[in-house]
């Protein structure tokens, strides 16, 4: 294994330092979150979650984002330029961007289940739509992530995050959808997460992927060459820098801070919203409970006409 280190001091004054202890608070605090809401939904399902899997699903899938954010502050690195705060395997950029993603597909799927609960409760067919393509544009985020981390390829970097903008948008109509569904605090809850949402996309499209697209041009003009995805792959199994320079990880402080913080407490949010189906119906607007029931109530021609056929189905009994 290669180990290089640039030998900056790890003391206090560091800037690095103090943002990775601005970290590693948040995550404890997020893990205390976690574990209290995992307490109150267990004490309200008597000691079981069988009779509430959905919430017990959400409460897994949260546990697989906040810990692998956690895993990922405590061991701060940056993928493609294989820089690290610590010196230890777990630094390894094949170990930090499994747990990611493994966590970010879990992330997805919360938002996938939510607005899937959302969009059945209403009968919202574009919010229900929006909910099924989710998972599968992550996925194929990450695999760009993979090929830009094995490769040392920027534009697929940029690609990546764009593809996670594309989700947050659809996802933004979707919440923009359901609005007139509800009133009051439900209302102002899908406000607030539009307009974080609004904040998100402005964030990658002015910032992140600018960042890579900048990084994949220097790289173009520094007549950089790519690595095979073969070789990439022993690369970030056993080469990791160790750094502490401020000038090294700048660029990944924004991003970082903001993933591992504000990210960690939207996962933490789905989990709550979850578990208050029983009390949104309060929350509808009149013309939405009669819209609903008059759609259950006169089904569409083709509906009638497939109950029609049914009934005139001799029984196979």
């Amino acid at each position: 294994m290669e180990r290089r280190a640039r030998p900056v001091t790890l003391a206090w004054s560091n800037p690095v330092v103090r943002w990775w202890g601005f970290l590693s608070l948040v995550s404890a605090a997020n893990i205390a979150v976690w574990f209290a809401l995992y307490r109150q939904f267990h004490e309200q399902s008597n000691g079981s979650f069988s009779n509430t899997s959905g919430i017990g699903l959400m409460m897994l899938l949260c546990a697989a984002y906040v810990f692998g954010c956690a895993f990922r502050s405590v061991l701060p690195r940056a993928d493609v330029q294989r820089i690290c705060l610590f010196d230890h395997w777990l630094s390894s950029v094949v170990v930090g961007r499994t747990v990611a993603t493994v966590a970010e597909v879990c992330f997805a799927a919360q938002w996938a289940i939510i607005l899937h609960q959302l969009g059945t409760m209403t009968g919202a067919e574009t919010t229900m739509n929006i909910a099924w393509i989710i998972v599968p544009l992550i996925v194929i985020a990450e695999c760009f992530s993979w090929y830009a981390v094995l490769t040392t390829h920027y534009l697929c970097n940029a690609i990546e995050n764009s593809i996670w903008a594309v989700v947050f948008f659809l996802v933004g109509i979707a919440l923009c959808r359901l609005l007139p569904e509800f009133h009051g605090p439900v209302r102002w809850a899908f406000i607030t997460a539009i307009v974080g949402i609004a904040a998100f996309l402005a964030f990658l499209m002015t910032i992140d992927v600018p960042m890579y697209l900048n990084r994949w041009r220097a790289n173009l003009a520094a007549g950089g060459t790519l690595l095979h995805p073969l070789d990439g792959l022993r690369d970030v199994s056993r080469r990791w820098v160790v750094t502490h320079d401020i000038a090294e990880w700048r660029e990944e402080i924004a991003w970082m801070s903001l993933y591992f913080s504000m990210a960690v407490w939207s996962s933490l949010a789905l989990c709550v919203g979850y578990s208050l189906e029983d009390q949104l119906p309060r929350y509808r607007t009149e013309p939405a409970i009669v819209a609903t029931t008059q759609a259950i109530e006169n089904p569409t021609p083709a509906a009638q006409h497939t109950a029609t056929i049914d009934a005139a189905a001799p029984s196979r009994n």
